[in-house]
């Protein structure tokens, strides 16, 4: 399976993103540069977190222009998966893939710290190799991560099965304690905590490193044929 990552100007947790799954996971993953416009070679899109583009006017704001989103907007489309965390995150709700809006944490600071998220569905591209409501510890890092949307998005979010995770105790002030959803479809996933730095004990856990093994298993499963 060959993974992208995509690198914006002001990206940050790139590098993270490629030793998950080259060094952890095992597979194949390039560094893509915010200008490529074909993505037609890759299995699975990964947008980092960072600061794109300064984080100026709104988080992932100006992302949303880059040449390659449209070719990330195509891989969606295709039922290729799409992860996107923090400002990963950010950048897909801006671009339309998945609805809602980050805004401000709830105390105006910027928060960096390790969190329990409760995986609250188990049937998506991303979620397979967890169980339902397993608690997991992921760390977080943003300034505007509170996950926000109407009251009729909520509904429909909830009715469709598209919160993945949710915080165990919340620490931004997300809406129905939101850590990460997913589109419609389901092979698209935002999330603020960054499941790539929680790929080895090593680094303090490994709870996130399910979720590139949930992304592989589910590619085997769908492309791999075996005798």
């Amino acid at each position: 399976m060959k993974f992208a990552v995509i690198v914006f100007p002001g990206s940050n947790c790139d590098v993270d993103m490629y030793h998950a799954i080259k060094d952890e996971l095992g597979e194949e993953v390039d560094y893509v540069w915010h200008d490529t416009e074909n993505l037609d070679q890759y299995d699975a899109v990964l947008l980092p977190g960072g600061f794109s583009y300064g984080d100026y006017l709104r988080c992932g704001a100006i992302a949303h222009y880059s040449k390659v989103m449209p070719a990330v907007k195509k891989a969606a489309e295709a039922g290729k998966p799409v992860l996107g965390v923090c400002n990963g995150f950010q950048i897909l709700v801006e671009s339309g893939l998945l609805p809602g809006a980050l805004v401000r944490n709830k105390n105006l600071k910027f928060m960096c710290r390790t969190v329990g998220l409760r995986v609250e569905n188990n049937e998506t591209v991303f979620t397979s190799q967890y169980e339902k409501g397993e608690v997991i510890q992921i760390p977080i890092a943003h300034g505007e991560g509170c996950y926000y949307c109407d009251e009729e998005t909520l509904q429909q979010l909830e009715a469709n099965g598209q919160i993945a995770f949710r915080y165990v105790e919340n620490p931004n002030g997300s809406l129905n304690d939101i850590a990460g959803v997913t589109n419609e479809r389901g092979n698209v996933l935002g999330m603020m905590p960054h499941p790539e730095r929680a790929v080895d004990e090593l680094l303090g856990g490994a709870d996130g490193l399910k979720v590139f093994q949930s992304i592989l298993k589910h590619w085997r499963e769908t492309y791999v044929v075996t005798a």
